[in-house]
């Protein structure tokens, strides 16, 4: 059975199809009918109906097929041009073609509904499967801070006038960073659900891409086991983009980054504009991606094979949602001496002014 999504085409459009393939083959039939005879058209229409109930609704097939059977008679079955059958052989065939023309109808609406209901069946097994993924990486993700809040806390108050003020504010970085964490993972989770839904809608507004990154390197809690280098761009001109979206889709990259390459190795950002297009890219010195995973990494719930712990596999997901929500496309490559480079590309909107320094 065909897998298109013609079945979304309006009722209207299906039946101005369905009809017009059938006068149209008819008449092709017509203009070859001196080669071969009626009863080859016959199945020429029979064939033409039967593609026709594989790729739209119940009606307009069922007009197809009692359509088909009339132009049949009228066009073919001697005498020619009325509706009238002398012959009790061909009137049989007339009445054996009407009803297998209907009962290809119903009979591909049925294996068609039966197909949905098993589409739907697995989808909803799918579902299942990737919901349970999400909760077995999240019941360590929201753990571990949560212990690691609830620990600190519990010391503060039990030992406060035992610790000193060195050690509280050691137990203090501890909670700020697992909220951060935990934060993070609430916003993943909020993030994954708009994208999904098919309700994020970007909010453009003029943005300067060399202070965004500089934000999003700020935001880094984790940055300082890392040589972030960003050097601004002083010709990049300001563009219109959602700097929410933007900036997440950069921070969630850059904390990938940071998670999965080793410590004190270089983090690269770079920004440039060619042509309509914003370009951003983000390169690590870590062991890179092997090949045959690249086209998976921006999965949802995706994460290399023996990775460490840590991560919900959503991350480079929802970057890609972000930034296609721009109209803009990720990549992901390798770097030949070692690492990951990740390519971000979006058409945007710049300001006049920079325009006419461009001119």
């Amino acid at each position: 059975m065909l897998n298109l999504n013609t079945r979304r085409v309006p009722l209207k459009t299906q039946y101005l199809i369905s009809i017009g393939l059938v006068i149209i083959v008819a008449s092709a039939c017509q203009y070859m009918s001196n080669y071969f005879g009626y009863r080859v058209v016959a199945l020429v229409l029979l064939m033409t109906t039967s593609i026709i109930a594989m790729l739209f609704d119940f009606m307009p097939v069922m007009v197809a097929s009692i359509l088909s059977a009339i132009i049949w008679n009228f066009l073919f079955i001697p005498p020619l041009y009325t509706f009238h059958i002398n012959n009790t052989e061909d009137f049989l065939m007339f009445l054996l073609y009407f009803v297998i023309a209907l009962v290809n109808a119903v009979l591909t609406f049925k294996i068609k509904k039966a197909e949905s209901k098993f589409r739907d069946k697995e989808e909803k097994e799918n579902s299942i499967k990737l919901y349970n993924t999400l909760l077995s990486s999240l019941s360590h993700e929201l753990r571990t801070p949560i212990s690691t809040i609830i620990g600190a806390v519990d010391t503060l108050k039990e030992n406060k006038e035992k610790l000193s003020i060195g050690n509280q504010y050691i137990l203090l970085d501890e909670i700020d960073k697992a909220s951060f964490r935990l934060n993070r993972q609430v916003e993943n989770l909020l993030n994954i659900s708009r994208l999904e839904g098919g309700v994020l809608k970007p909010n453009f507004d003029w943005c300067d891409i060399n202070e965004l990154i500089n934000s999003v390197i700020q935001m880094q809690s984790q940055a300082e086991d890392h040589r972030v280098e960003f050097k601004e761009n002083d010709s990049m001109p300001l563009v219109k983009v959602d700097a929410g979206l933007l900036g997440q889709a950069i921070h969630n990259i850059l904390h990938n980054a940071i998670q999965y390459t080793p410590p004190d190795t270089l983090i690269k950002i770079d920004t440039n504009f060619q042509g309509n297009n914003c370009i951003i890219t983000i390169e690590d010195q870590g062991e890179g991606f092997p090949e045959e995973e690249i086209p998976l990494a921006f999965d949802k719930f995706y994460r290399l094979p023996n990775s460490k712990p840590g991560g919900s596999g959503l991350g480079l997901s929802i970057a890609k949602g972000f930034v296609e929500a721009h109209g803009g496309k990720i990549t992901l490559s390798n770097i030949p001496n070692g690492g990951a480079k990740f390519l971000i590309e979006i058409p945007v909107e710049t300001t006049f002014i920079n325009k006419l320094k461009n001119e």
